[in-house]
Formats: structure tokens, sequence, C-alpha cells
């Protein structure tokens, strides 16, 4: 049985991971000092070991991109995946200040309520962003980083803080859009492979979550991690940097730049796959992940 709280379109999901990680979500309310309100928060936590690893999404995205990966995490290790404020299935509160600074506020009540032992952080795209910014703000928590294509020297929105109403709810309606046409088009053709499906639909389930919109719209307007980059070699816990080959999202210049300012880490270039391995070569991630735990 798949949770109440998530979208019904949960139900055409098809391949194994997908329905699996679907059911294996819940949500527990989890008190900030953003509001007096607890924050209903979206994890999954599977397998068993002494040091937990956490996984992080990316931008506008959900827990459900790591839904390949866990099976071969949770094999060997305690292994959670948390839904960002702001994104995935986890409550959107109104007028909550969805921001970089309220996600770590977020993610560190997240951590202190139910993990509350020093984690290697998984961070894949923004995920990687979150990851530093949340070492870096409660080092304690943090044993070590693991960063896929991630970001940290781009990833800002310089064009959120002029968007204003109505132009804001038309650029969110356009990007919606622009998530759902690739489903729509796959729903269309029935000829389509199930596994390419269930990613478009995976991507865009999310999108059906009460207040996506004001969130991902608040979100933009902050300038996203335009911050980070002047810190990134402030970081100080051992790191690993998984790059992509062949990524086309954010290119492969920053990897060695990742490198070069945070002291001692590692960088493994991944081969003949894309910006999210965790879906195109999850064992071999995986593979990465445990060994440098």
């Amino acid at each position: 049985m798949f949770p109440t709280f998530l979208p019904s379109a949960v139900t055409s999901l098809q391949t194994e991971y997908a329905i699996a990680l679907a059911q294996w979500i819940v949500r527990r309310e989890i008190l900030t000092p953003l509001s007096q309100h607890k924050i209903a928060t979206a994890y999954v936590q599977q397998g068993k070991g002494s040091r937990p690893i956490l996984l992080l999404h990316g931008f506008d995205s959900s827990l459900l991109e790591y839904r390949s990966l866990i099976p071969f995490l949770a094999a060997a290790n305690e292994t959670w995946a948390v839904d960002l404020l702001g994104f995935g299935f986890t409550e959107r509160l109104p007028g909550l200040p969805y921001s970089p600074a309220a996600i770590k506020i977020h993610l560190y009540s997240f951590w202190q309520t139910l993990i509350a032992r020093p984690m290697i952080v998984v961070g894949a795209s923004m995920g990687g962003a979150t990851a530093i910014d949340f070492a870096l703000t409660y080092p304690q928590a943090v044993h070590k980083l693991i960063l896929i294509n991630s970001v940290g020297y781009t990833g800002s929105f310089p064009l959120g803080q002029f968007l204003f109403p109505p132009f804001d709810a038309l650029a969110v309606e356009v990007w919606r859009q622009r998530k759902l046409q690739p489903l729509h088009l796959a729903t269309a053709f029935g000829n389509w492979n199930p596994a390419l499906k269930d990613a478009l639909r995976c991507a865009a389930l999310h999108l059906e979550m009460p207040g996506w919109q004001e969130a991902f719209s608040t979100f933009t307007k902050s300038g996203g991690y335009s911050h980070l980059s002047s810190k990134v070699s402030r970081v100080d816990k051992p790191t690993l940097i998984l790059w992509s080959e062949f990524d086309d999202v954010l290119g492969v210049g920053d990897a060695e730049k990742f490198q070069g300012d945070i002291s001692g880490s590692r960088l493994v270039w991944l081969k003949n796959c894309g910006h999210v391995p965790q879906l195109e070569q999850p064992r071999t991630v995986a593979q990465h992940i445990l060994s440098f735990c």
C-alpha cells in the first residue's frame, strides 16, 4: 500500500524499485525553529550499520531519485533519504521562508530528532550544495561528505529576485509544464520503455503536492546557493567527489574546482553516464560510496 499523503498518480508506477521506495516513504512531524507548527517530513530509512548514510536529492526533485541506489547501500549500511524543506513530499506550510538557510535548519532538526549521530552525507546536484552548507554550519552532524555532480559554484537563480506577480506564477507554470510534457508524450505513446516512463513519473509526482507552487517560487526568489562558492574551501570533512564524464547539466569543469578547493578530497570520474548516475549506474555509485565509507 502507498502512503495516503502521496498524490494518487503514485499508483501508476510500474518498476520494482520505484514502487518499493514509494511504499517505504513515511512522514514524521518535526519541530523546528522555523514555525510553531511541526513539519510533516518525508523520509525513508532502510538497513543497519554503525555509521548512517543520508541521501540528499537535487533541485525540484524528491528522494525517489535514489530508488535504484538505496537497495545497494541498505544491504550493508543504515541508509536514510529525506525530502528537503520545500521539495518532494515534505509538508509545505504556508508562509515559510523556503531558502537554503531554512532548508539546513529544517534538516538539522530532522537529524536531531531521528538520527543524532555523525553521518556520511551524500548530495547530488543541488543536494551537494545543501550537504556542503549543512556541514559548514553543523560540523558535529557530519562525518564525511560525498558530492555527486554537485552544485556549489553554479546553481543560483539571478532572475528570481525580479519575478513579481503575476510573472512569478507564470514562470512556475512554464516550469511545471516542461516537466509534465514528456510524461504526457510517454503516456500517449504506449511503446515507451517502462523504466523511462517511471523515471518521468517519479520526476513529476511531487508537483501535485499542496503548496508546491508557492515553495518553488519562494526558493527561486531566494537566489538559491549563489552564496556558497566562496565557502567551499572551508570544508574540512573527508570528501569524495563523484563526477560524470558526460554531465550535460553542470558540465565537468567544477569537478576539479571542488577537488582543488576541498583539502584532501578525492575525485572519481564516472564513465559513460550523465547528470544522474545514481539512476544510470547505481551499482557503481554504491560501490564508490561504500568503499569511501
